[in-house]
Formats: C-alpha cells, structure tokens, sequence
C-alpha cells in the first residue's frame, strides 16, 4: 500500500459524511462512536483481519473514519462479522455500517502517524501471507493450522459450530476435536496460512455463546492435518468418501445438540434462562442483529430482503432459497419498490438462520442484503389491488416443498451456507451421470465435478463453477422432475469433490 493513498480529514478538509447507513453494499465503510483519540492503529486493527485495506480516512474531531477495503468481499465480511460481534476499542462499542461512498478520494497528503501505523502492525506481512497475531504485538507464522482451547465449556462445540464461525475467514479443510487434561480442544487447518492469521487474530479471546466458550487460539507446529474417519469428532471437507469409523457420540460431555445446528442454542439453554434465542446479545453464533444500534425485537420471523435485481427476482424462487434454511410461508415483493422483498418464516429462529447465511451472497448478479423486518407478518393484498401488485405477493403456507415441516427431519442436521457443490437427492436408479450434468449444462450451468455417493447411489455431489451459480442452479432445478413420480432434492454441500 502506497501512503499516497493512506491520508487523515481534519477540520479544514470537506468531505461529506452520510448521515445514515445504507443498505447496499460497498467495500467502504463508515465507523462511528470512535474514542476522540483514537489511534490509527486501533482503525485499523479492526479491519485488517478481513482483508487488505486501501485507504484510510479519520476524522477525529466528529468520532468517525472511513475504511476502504481492498474488495466488497472483503467489506461485506467484515460487516457480517461485526452484527454478530460488537466491535469495540478499549471497550468502547462503536459502529460499523457501508458507506454511501464507493471510493474514497483525498487530497493525498501523507499522514505520517498511519504510515507509522502500517509499519508497525507489518501490511507488507499480510501481502506475504507471514502476519500472525501475537500476545501483545505482531510476530510471524507460516502455519495453515490452528490449536483450538474451549474453556468455560456450557454449551456444547460441535464440528459444525467450528466450521461455521471459521469458515468466514477462509476455506476450513479439516477439523480434529478431542478432549485433553478435561478441556475440550480442536485442531483446525485452513486452506491457506494468511486465514488462519486472520482467523486467530479476529477470534482469540471471543465467546462462542454469551458468556461462555471462550476460544483460547495458538499456531499449532503442524503443518497439515491426517483426518482418518468423517465423523462427529474429525471431518475432512475435502473427501467425502473417507469411512466414519466407530460411532461417536454427537453431543459434547452429553449436552445434547440445539434442533437448529450451529446457528441456534440448545434446547437446554431456554430451560436454563427463560430468554429467546433473539434475545442473546454478544455471542459469535447467537443470530445477529439488524444493524449495531438496535436489535431487533425478539421473536420476529419476517425478513427484509433488498438489493435485488427487479428483472430476475420472483416470489418462487426467494422461497426456493430461503426455504434451504427454514419453512417460507408468505413472500411479498414490495410493488413500488421491486429491488426490496419481505419474507416470513417459520418462525425466528429459521429467520436468523436464513438471514446469517444469505447476507451478502449473489442472486442474479447482485450482492443482496438481508436483515430482519419490523413487520411481524407479511400481509396478503388486498380485493383492490391490481393483478400485478397481487403476482408479487405468494402464500407458501401450504407448500409440499417445505423442508422442515417433518418432526424430527434429517435436514435439520444438515443445513449449510451456500457453496460451489450441490448435494443432490432422491435420484431414481434409472438416472446416470450423464443425464443429470446434462440437465445442468442445458440450464447454462459450468459444471465442474461430478460424484455418486458410494453407498447411496440416489444421492450425487455436483460442483459449479460459483458459489454464485449454485445458488441459481439450486433455485433453478430443485423439485426438478426426473421421472414420473420423482423430483430432484437440491441442497448446499459442506464437502467438496
């Protein structure tokens, strides 16, 4: 980074600040409630975790600065993270939301107290890849493997509580987990060793439930990890056909596992406490909130979706993908503004499951965005309305296609965030490989990989060119009919091919 583009706003120089947070994506963004003397380094300490940033603007004098990051990815991480986690300096919550800037522009005059700041926390080592986060200060790692410590162990820490809060960071090859001098412990390797840097810099210290599960992270001297067995104790993402060995148990110290997966808290936890799942702040996998000044209030199961491309988007297929995550009943496209949509699930806790999942990934070419409504229903169009405005407007209630309607259903242990491979099912013995990568290539879809399950042959993993163009694959052709009395199951996969 050059520090012609790294410069500081003071009182004389005129650039205008929103004056509320926008919906729409953008790869700056806007802190507020800064400390009046916060320092460079504090900014950021912030964002460097989530990727490279380009430039750097404080403006002290109103407790603000602006942080243009190297890519919108990289912004819209950031921000998924912090709903979830409130970002704090020295223990003082601030704001971060997008900016209505796209860019930032300065006049360019050096800023010498960040240039120090860039030399002293080492950007040139995040370029490199050998940045690690220290005790105190910044050393230096080479490794992609993380030594995982759970302590004050309440609730229980499964695989997919780990996949799901690392994987923001990067791509989680493999997990090991094991219990040693009686603390929960895991080993967790990353695909690259920069996002296990980025990893352990964003997650040392934090809670995995409010509270409680405090993460104890290091470097471990491994380099790689030898997973033998796919089950509830040890997972290799990238094989599926790895045996599962001997049963384990799926609760950890016999807590029994929340109905929900990672998102949710266990059964238990309502027993203990009397408070909803909405009503937990602070926790990396209790649901997020809206925006970081207000929580939603709790119990809401209505969604506000917006951003999306008018000309593609339709009631179905919002239930076709939000339904991956919970039971859509209602979707209404909103007539005057047809970029927003409301859902309603459920209930909340598929809500929060839906929202923490598909903010921020790509429908029909847009980066959409996906927060919880004030509305507790979405209302039916009344007699008056045209016949366009009651098109946009779905009643799913009653749909056979519901995944989890069933007492119980084993899809309730498997929901995933969205991912380049699709999990295909309930394929007819009559169906080869051929015909089903044809019934994707003919619908425009890349497909890259192919694999019939070794011991269930009505099941297959198809891997995409894109995250993004599985997701239309998924809207596109789940309840697909392959003969006559049986329809494709579409589903995201944890594996890969």
């Amino acid at each position: 980074m050059s520090t012609s583009n790294l410069s500081t706003v003071d009182s004389s120089d005129r650039l205008r600040v929103p004056e509320r947070a926008q919906c729409v994506p953008s790869q700056v963004l806007h802190l507020r409630h800064l400390p009046a003397d916060v320092s460079e380094e504090e900014v950021l300490a912030l964002a460097l975790p989530f990727g490279r940033v380009s430039k750097l603007i404080t403006l002290k004098h109103k407790n603000q600065a602006f942080v243009e990051m190297a890519s919108e990815e990289a912004a819209v991480t950031m921000v998924n993270y912090y709903t979830s986690t409130m970002p704090t300096v020295r223990n003082h919550p601030i704001f971060i939301q997008y900016s209505t800037h796209r860019e930032l522009k300065t006049d360019n005059l050096t800023n010498q107290r960040a240039q120090v700041a860039l030399q002293t926390i080492g950007v040139a080592a995040v370029h490199s890849g050998n940045m690690a986060s220290g005790g105190e200060g910044w050393g230096f790692s080479s490794s992609p493997v993380l030594r995982i410590i759970v302590e004050n162990l309440f609730y229980p820490v499964t695989l997919e509580v780990l996949q799901q809060i690392f994987n923001k960071f990067g791509s989680v090859l493999k997990i090991i987990t094991f219990t040693r001098n009686s603390q929960f412990q895991a080993l967790l390797q990353f695909s690259d060793a920069v996002h296990a840097q980025h990893a352990k810099a964003a997650l040392d210290g934090q809670n995995i439930y409010n509270g409680c599960c405090t993460l104890r992270i290091n470097f471990s001297k491994l380099s790689t990890l030898n997973v033998k067995y796919n089950n509830d104790k040890s997972r290799d993402y990238t094989r599926a056909d790895l045996p599962t060995g001997e049963p384990e148990p799926a609760a950890t110290f016999g807590v029994a596992l929340p109905q929900y997966g990672a998102a949710a808290f266990p059964s238990t936890f309502h027993q203990h406490t009397g408070m909803s799942v909405a009503a937990v702040p602070g926790s990396l996998v209790s649901p997020p909130r809206v925006s970081l000044q207000v929580a939603p209030p709790a119990g809401h199961s209505v969604l506000l979706v917006s951003n999306l491309n008018p000309e593609s988007v339709s009631p179905h297929c919002l239930f076709i993908l939000f339904g991956v995550y919970g039971d859509v009943q209602r979707v209404k496209i909103l007539f005057n503004k047809q970029e927003n949509a409301l859902i309603q699930m459920s209930d909340a806790t598929q809500a929060q499951l839906a929202m923490s999942h598909l903010n921020g990934q790509r429908l029909h070419g847009n980066m959409i965005r996906v927060t919880l409504s004030k509305h507790p229903v979405v209302q039916l169009p009344r007699g008056g309305a045209g016949q366009e405005e009651q098109a946009l407007t779905r009643d799913f209630s009653g749909s056979a296609l519901h995944r989890f309607k069933k007492p119980g259903s084993k899809n309730f242990n498997n929901i995933f965030p969205p991912s380049a491979t699709l999990h295909l099912s309930n394929i007819p013995l009559s169906i080869g490989e051929e015909v089903l990568k044809d019934l994707f290539s003919s619908g425009g879809f890349t497909v890259k990989a192919f694999k019939f399950f070794q011991k269930d042959r009505k099941m297959a993993l198809m891997q995409l060119a894109s995250v993004e163009e599985a997701i239309e694959a998924l809207i596109a052709l789940h309840d697909q009919q392959l003969d006559h009395n049986q329809h494709l199951r579409v589903s995201f996969s944890k594996s890969t091919i």
